[in-house]
């Protein structure tokens, strides 16, 4: 059953209230859009948002979440102007399902994927062929995103079966909802080891990066953007100009990703 677009925007407002993210009165009533992104992209969204508030005195809304959560919830009615995903291939779903404008879809950002440690931990290794990581994980696991769904899962697998580790590893892998939970579960001490975006681990002072999966081991990390099928919103519009312009590009850059150029290309 389709959720009302009131019902349904009450509990993702109260979800983004719970993440912190910056309070605006609800898309539906005409007055601030409502943005779907990536878990991966809060800090520098918020920081965008936030000056972009400053700027225009226009505000926007932003709920964070698995960026296949984000645009399923989207098919079923939720009320989002914009959707950025953190992979081609969930934004090519709402492309197929028509769930966003076509014309307004760009690549914005590239990233990459590393393996994280707690802090204080002692563990070395070294990213490259026949990888194992068994004796680093202790008889701990090894923390990811949903492999099978979450875009940073998907690209930590295909990682580590370009190297040779999956095998060894499928077993032992402490599956989380989003990458930032995966990055929790390092941070808290509860996982050894993480596989996480390099954006993410630069965000958490408690874990520490101790290698960087090569590009050639899994598709390119690109995050695309695009206005949503449904969305009226002229402010909406304006955020996403605004969020693909040189105004956005430094609070981008400070949290590590890398800016693409127009066709997706990087710089």
């Amino acid at each position: 059953m389709r959720m009302t677009r009131r019902c349904l925007l009450g509990v993702l407002m109260g979800a983004t209230l719970a993440m912190g993210a910056p309070v605006a009165p609800a898309a539906a009533q005409g007055r601030a859009p409502l943005v779907f992104a990536a878990a991966s992209l809060k800090n520098a969204l918020d920081e965008i948002a936030a000056q972009w508030r400053r700027q225009t005195d226009r505000k926007v809304t932003i709920s964070y979440g698995a960026s296949n959560n984000l645009i399923k919830q989207i098919e079923q009615g939720a009320p989002a102007d914009m959707f950025i995903s953190a992979d081609t291939d969930w934004m090519d779903y709402g492309q197929r399902k028509s769930l966003i404008k076509p014309e307004t879809r760009a690549d914005l950002l590239g990233n990459r994927i590393v393996l994280v440690t707690p802090r204080d931990s002692t563990v070395s290794v070294s990213i490259q062929p026949g990888l194992d990581l068994t004796a680093a994980l202790k008889g701990g696991r090894l923390a990811m995103a949903n492999v099978d769904a979450v875009p940073a899962g998907k690209y930590g697998k295909a990682a580590l079966e370009k190297l040779g580790a999956w095998n060894n590893v499928k077993d032992r892998i402490a599956q989380a909802e989003t990458v930032r939970a995966a990055l929790v579960l390092v941070a808290r001490g509860e996982a050894p080891l993480g596989i996480v975006y390099q954006t993410d681990a630069a965000s958490e002072p408690a874990v520490k990066i101790v290698g960087t999966f090569p590009e050639d081991t899994h598709p390119p990390i690109i995050y695309p953007i695009a206005l949503t099928k449904e969305s009226t919103s002229r402010d909406a519009a304006d955020f996403l100009t605004y969020v693909r312009s040189p105004a956005a590009q430094a609070a981008f850059e400070r949290q590590g990703f890398t800016v693409l150029a127009p066709g997706g290309k990087r710089p």
